[in-house]
């Protein structure tokens, strides 16, 4: 009896350690178009569309825009999800959803891991982020909505590699601040263009960012 209990508990160990050691499958859903409302009065509206992200079958996200692979394991995207835009005079029956679009998540092939990427001054109705092995390049706004920077930055760094203000917003509210920037390598270099202003290009090292020799002195 005592042999039959010890074969019986070496069978749920190598069970549970199977188990355990099963790879999880992140998949991305079929996209479906949706419509995007824009600016403080939501009077314009931006066709995108919208993927579900599964681990092992079960939704756990909705996403917009493509994937960006950091490694063979881990990859990069931006989270879009609904709100609920309806009045309290309203009844359930009347309820109103509008899709938004979040910041970004890392995704862990293996693991099944999400996470929220936090990404200095990222503004997820200004910023267009530009991806580079794990490093993003983007306009930011600062928290009073006025300034406007351009950053660099590493996800596995907290405090950006490079930042340096490039305009400050008026009163109306364009679409972008600046055009998505542009990456090289050799050297690792990205290139901001504002909508006001002149180019910025910064080169990239390791954990430091700085502005190459022939872009204008800074202030």
């Amino acid at each position: 009896m005592r042999y039959l209990q010890i074969v019986f508990a070496l069978l749920a160990l190598v069970l549970s350690a199977s188990a355990a050691s099963k790879p999880h499958v992140m998949s991305l859903g079929k996209p479906t178009p949706v419509k995007l409302l824009l600016g403080p009065s939501e009077e314009k509206s931006l066709n995108i569309t919208v993927r579900p992200l599964y681990l092992d079958t079960k939704l756990k996200e909705y996403t917009t825009g493509p994937a960006h692979d950091i490694t063979d394991r881990v990859f990069v995207i931006r989270r879009a999800y609904r709100v609920n835009d309806s009045l309290p005079t309203e009844s359930s029956a009347q309820s109103r959803w509008l899709w938004q679009r979040g910041g970004w998540l890392l995704v862990d092939r293996n693991t099944g891991r999400i996470t929220q990427i936090k990404l200095p001054d990222f503004d997820p109705y200004y910023s267009e982020v530009s991806w580079y092995r794990d490093y993003a390049a983007y306009c930011g706004v600062a928290d009073d909505g006025e300034r406007v920077s351009a950053i660099v930055a590493q996800i596995t760094t907290k405090k950006p590699l490079y930042k340096k203000q490039l305009d400050k917003l008026g009163g109306e509210f364009p679409d972008a601040v600046c055009e998505p920037p542009l990456w090289q390598r050799k050297p690792a270099r990205v290139t901001f263009t504002p909508q006001a202003g002149e180019k910025l290009s910064v080169d990239v090292n390791g954990r430091f960012a700085d502005v190459t020799p022939d872009t204008p002195a800074e202030e």
